[in-house]
C-alpha cells in the first residue's frame, strides 16, 4: 500500500502545513551515526521500503584518530563530536521527528573514555546508543547492501575510520561478519602515516579475513564514504556519462589498477582530486590500500559501491517481514508516480497493459529483472508531464537517471530513462547528446524504444486518463499487433492513434490491426 498524500492548506495564500510534495505515514525517522570518522544525522522521510532521506548531514570529527595509540579519543575531536549531536538533537525537534536511532562504531567501542562519552552523548541525544560490535555492524551493513542491490551476491566491505567489516550475503541470506582494525584512521595511526608500514599491515592483516575465500568470481560490495570518494574519483577520471554513486561498478582489473595508483601517488597531484573533499583526500590512499589488497586476495569479479550501509540496514532490520521482502525499486516508482503523474492510477493500469501486451508476444520474453524494470518505467511515464513539451523528454531522463532509487543498477537507471524519453521525445529523435546511451548494450536500447513506443500508443489513447486501457487490450497474434477497440470508445481512435500503432508494428515486425468489437 502506498503512504498517503500530505494534503496542502494553501487556499488563497494561506500558510502550507504539509508539502503536496511530500508522503505521510507519520513522523519522520532519523538515524544518527557516531563514527570513528564523522558524525552523522540522516532523517528519513518514513519507515519504508524505498527509504527517501529529507536530510542528511556529517561532521567530520575525526574520533578515531589516536586511538590505537593512546587508547583515547581526542578531546578536540570529542569537543566537535558533542557539538554536532546538539546541533542534531535540534534539528531533529524542529523536523518533528518521531523515531531518533542513535549507534556508535569502532572509536567509541576500543577508546578507554569510550563510556564516559557515550554516557555524555546520550546525556545530549536524549536517549540510549546502541555501541555496535564489529560483528554486529557488519550485519547491519549487509543488511543495507540487501535493502539497496537487487539480488545481492557476494562479499559487503564496511570501511570506517575505525575498521573493516566482512561479511557473506547472498540473496535475502547474511552471513556472519568479521571485523578488522584496518579503517583509514586506524591505519593511519598504527602506521604512523607511513604508507610503508600502512601497506606491510595491510597485507599481513587481510589474509586474516577467512570470508574472502568465498568472494572469487562473485561482487565485491563497498561500502563506506572513504570507498565511495574513491570511487568518485575513478567516475571522473574516467569520463563515466552518470553522476550516481550507488550502483556504480569498477571491475576488478581496472580496480586493482586504479587503487594502486592512488595509494602510490601524491593525491594532490592525481587528476580531477577536487571531485574529492579536502576532509578525505588524506585517508584515500589507506582506502585505496585496503581495497587492492581485498580484490588481490579474493579475486571478484566487480567491486560495486553501495550508498546504502548501516544506517539503512538499522532501518531495514526494523521493519516488518512482509515490508522487507517488498521490491524498492516498485516501491519508489509508485510513490513518485502518485506526487507527480496527471492520474496514479492510470500508471497502474499502463503497468497491467504493457503486461499484457509482453506476455503476447514470445519475441519479447522478458527476464524477471527486466520486467520489473518495465513496470518500473510505466509508472514513472507521466511523471514530467508539467515541464514543456519540448523538454518533457530530457527531463525525464534527468530525474529519472538521477533519482535516489535503490534496487536498480545503472544500465536499469538508464533503460527506464530513455523509455520515457523515447515516449515523450518520438523514437527517431536525434540522441548525439544523450550520452547514458553508453550505459545499454543494443538489446536493452531495443527494449527501450519498444517499449517507448508501446507507451505513445497508451498516451494518446487515454490522455493519461484511468478507465480506458484495460477496455483496448493490445496484443500480438500471429503475424498481426492487434489492438481491440469497444464500439463504445471507438471514437478514441483517430489517424493519430494508427500511426503509433504501426511504428510500433514495425518495430516488431508484425502487421497493425485495429480490431472493432461489442
Amino acid at each position: 500500500m502506498l503512504r498517503r498524500v500530505a494534503s496542502s492548506s494553501v487556499v488563497d495564500g494561506e500558510d502550507v502545513t504539509r508539502a503536496p510534495g511530500r508522503l505521510f505515514t507519520g513522523a519522520p525517522v532519523a538515524v544518527i551515526d557516531i563514527g570513528s570518522n564523522s558524525v552523522r544525522l540522516v532523517v528519513y522521510e518514513g519507515l519504508s521500503r524505498a527509504l527517501t532521506p529529507i536530510f542528511n548531514e556529517k561532521a567530520l570529527c575525526g574520533l578515531g584518530r589516536e586511538v590505537l595509540s593512546t587508547g583515547r579519543l581526542p578531546q578536540d575531536a570529542v569537543d566537535r563530536a558533542f557539538a554536532a549531536l546538539k546541533r542534531f538533537r535540534a534539528l531533529c525537534d524542529a523536523m518533528e521527528v518521531g523515531e531518533v536511532h542513535a549507534l556508535a562504531t569502532a572509536a567509541a567501542r576500543d577508546a578507554e573514555n569510550g563510556p564516559a562519552f557515550i554516557a555524555e552523548c546520550e546525556a545530549i541525544c536524549g536517549q540510549k546508543i546502541e555501541l555496535l560490535t564489529g560483528k554486529r555492524e557488519a550485519e547491519l551493513a549487509a543488511a543495507g547492501v540487501v535493502a539497496g542491490v537487487y539480488a545481492p551476491d557476494g562479499i559487503v566491505g564496511d570501511l570506517g575510520g575505525g575498521s573493516l567489516e566482512l561479511v557473506d550475503v547472498k540473496g535475502r541470506a547474511v552471513g556472519t561478519g568479521v571485523t578488522l582494525p584496518l579503517g583509514g584512521l586506524a591505519l593511519q595511526d598504527r602506521s604512523s602515516r607511513s604508507p610503508r608500514k600502512a601497506e606491510k599491515i595491510v597485507r599481513e592483516t587481510i589474509p586474516e579475513a577467512e570470508v574472502l575465500g568465498a568472494l572469487a568470481g562473485r561482487t565485491f560490495y563497498a561500502v563506506g564514504g572513504t570507498w565511495r570518494a574513491l570511487a568518485r574519483l575513478h567516475m571522473y577520471t574516467k569520463g563515466y556519462p552518470l553522476h550516481v554513486m550507488h550502483g556504480y561498478v569498477i571491475p576488478a582489473r581496472e580496480a586493482l589498477d586504479f587503487t594502486r595508483i592512488v595509494h602510490r601517488a601524491d593525491a594532490e597531484a592525481l587528476a580531477h582530486i577536487d571531485v574529492v573533499s579536502d576532509a578525505r583526500r588524506p585517508l584515500l590512499a589507506y582506502g585505496a590500500l585496503v581495497l587492492e589488497n581485498i580484490v588481490r586476495q579474493g579475486r571478484p569479479s566487480e567491486v560495486v559501491i553501495s550508498a546504502l550501509g548501516v544506517r539503512e540496514g538499522l532501518l531495514h532490520s526494523l521493519m516488518p517481514e512482509e515490508e522487507r521482502v517488498r521490491d524498492p525499486l516498485l516501491i519508489a516508482a509508485a510513490e513518485m508516480n502518485v506526487l507527480r503523474s496527471r492520474s496514479p492510477r492510470h500508471g497502474e493500469e499502463l503497468v497491467a497493459w504493457t503486461d499484457g501486451f509482453f506476455a503476447s508476444a514470445p519475441v519479447l520474453e522478458e527476464a524477471e529483472d527486466e520486467k520489473r524494470l518495465r513496470r518500473a518505467a510505466c509508472l514513472l511515464a507521466d511523471v514530467s508531464w508539467r515541464a514543456h513539451p519540448d523538454y518533457r523528454g530530457e527531463q525525464s531522463l534527468n530525474m529519472i537517471a538521477h533519482a535516489a532509487f535503490a534496487g536498480i543498477d545503472h544500465p536499469g537507471r538508464a533503460y527506464i530513462a530513455l523509455s520515457v524519453y523515447f515516449r515523450h521525445m518520438g523514437l527517431n529523435t536525434d540522441e548525439s547528446d544523450t550520452r547514458i546511451l553508453e550505459l545499454l548494450t543494443t538489446g536493452m536500447l531495443d527494449r527501450a524504444r519498444i517499449l517507448g513506443a508501446v507507451m505513445r500508443v497508451a498516451y494518446v489513447l487515454s490522455a493519461a486518463m484511468p478507465g480506458i486501457l484495460p477496455q483496448m487490450p493490445l496484443q500480438v497474434r500471429g503475424d498481426q499487433l492487434v489492438l481491440s477497440v469497444p464500439r463504445k470508445v471507438v471514437s478514441l481512435v483517430n489517424d493519430r492513434v494508427y500511426n503509433r500503432l504501426r511504428q510500433l508494428a514495425r518495430l516488431i515486425g508484425r502487421e497493425p490491426l485495429l480490431e472493432q468489437g461489442d
